[in-house]
């Protein structure tokens, strides 16, 4: 895995989550002003133990230090009858003390990359809308808005072409 071109020096790297890790995972927090748009990395584990076959949870560290929780989300029936598969990044979580440092940029080219190894061309995103929502970040890293909503989020699509 490349490093991330916001943070010298760094050794970034995806984990899996084991029993090894665990803890970790689930002490990511993001900021306060930030829980009401991002699932704690606890729920995200839950959906990933009943959807193993589309779900990618990862823990990403610098170095042995975990700094976010990333999932993704492969194939996925988008219109519920699987005319329209899916693949793209699920949840984001970037420890509030790590914001800023190019994590969540790393986060968002690692999921690309891995959904390019297994075929697929466009990355979706959804996100919270509102003034503390990250549609900044998304926007900046070249993702458009789709036009559909999902659960009241906005859903946008990079395409890696």
């Amino acid at each position: 895995m490349t490093n991330a071109p916001n943070v010298p020096n760094a050794s970034l790297r995806l984990e899996r989550i084991s029993s090894d890790n665990f803890d970790a995972a689930v002490a990511v927090r993001v900021r306060p002003d930030q829980e009401h748009a991002v699932s704690p990395v606890m729920k995200s584990l839950a959906e990933a133990y009943v959807h193993p076959r589309t779900a990618w949870p990862r823990l990403i560290l610098d170095g042995e230090r975990p700094v976010g929780f990333l999932m993704a989300f492969f194939d996925i029936a988008w219109d519920g009858t699987g005319a329209d598969l899916r693949s793209g990044l699920w949840r984001l979580n970037i420890a509030a003390a790590e914001q800023g440092k190019g994590y969540g940029r790393f986060a968002v080219e690692s999921v690309a990359a891995e959904i390019r190894r297994r075929g697929g061309t466009d990355l979706y995103v959804t996100w919270h809308p509102g003034p503390t929502g990250p549609e900044p970040f998304y926007l900046a890293l070249g993702f458009t808005p789709t036009g559909e909503t999902s659960g009241g989020q906005t859903v946008g699509v990079l395409k890696l072409t």
